[in-house]
């Protein structure tokens, strides 16, 4: 799998963590100039540009599968990069029959899946099992990555990387409300690469050492937010409504 992909120099649009927030998503698209067609609701990207999809599609939120749907054509049309999320991961590691857990919305996108054809299922199994775990764009001077990555794991397809990029860096220890309790790794990044994450959800997107978090909280009631690059211009949409109930405050801005 090709993680470096220093050629592609963008524009991009970035998109923090979705989790089946159909609506937003759409919405954020139009905002960005993107043209969502109302006959199928799939999405043309405006001439030059790239969405990138920093993972966790699925789970909590309303329509898990729109959003699978919406991500597969765009990706497969060349309109979009993906990057696999935890709760992404979660659903492909059941859908090869490894055990997990159902909780924090699988049983509901499981249930969306199992409405589909055969056809489909196989075509979701086989696109999140696709997906990389970060990649290196423009020349190096930009890292996506669900949860982030530190500068000595940029490019490196390890499973010491692909961990990192999907769960950030943890303590090894769970909270009262049986999370991994994480370290803020941005503090400690000194690296030359711009790199934008999400995972842990913000009051407002929060720059810190040349890294970006803009996962915003959408599907706890938040905002779905965008970062343009290399304009560095955030976009964000309101959640429609609270979908799900945060289990920890959302982190502040310092």
């Amino acid at each position: 799998m090709v993680l470096a992909h220093r050629s592609a120099t963008g524009p991009f649009d970035i998109l923090g963590d979705i989790h089946g927030c159909i609506d937003e998503l759409r919405a954020l698209m139009e905002l960005l100039g993107y043209d969502v067609l109302a006959s199928d609701g799939s999405i043309r990207a405006p001439a030059g540009r790239t969405a990138v999809f920093l993972g966790d599609l699925v789970d909590r939120g309303p329509d898990s599968m729109a959003v699978l749907r919406l991500a597969m054509e765009m990706v497969e049309t060349g309109a979009a990069i993906c990057l696999i999320g935890n709760h992404d991961d979660k659903l492909w590691r059941k859908l090869i029959g490894r055990k997990v857990q159902l909780k924090h919305g699988l049983a509901e996108t499981l249930a969306q899946l199992a409405c589909e054809p055969a056809a489909m299922q196989d075509r979701v199994r086989r696109f999140l099992g696709d997906l990389p775990s970060h990649r290196v764009l423009d020349g190096g001077r930009l890292v996506v990555a669900h949860a982030g990555l530190k500068t000595s794991l940029h490019g490196r397809e390890t499973g010491r990387a692909r961990d990192f990029a999907l769960y950030g860096a943890t303590t090894g220890r769970l909270d009262a409300a049986g999370l991994p309790i994480r370290l803020d790794w941005a503090m400690d990044y000194a690296g030359h690469a711009r790199v934008v994450y999400g995972h842990t959800p913000v009051a407002e997107p929060r720059w810190t050492n040349g890294t970006i978090n803009i996962d915003t909280g959408c599907v706890f009631g938040g905002r779905l937010t965008a970062l343009r690059y290399p304009e560095l211009e955030l976009v964000s949409v309101s959640a429609r409504a609270p979908y799900a109930t945060l289990a920890r405050p959302f982190l502040p801005d310092h």
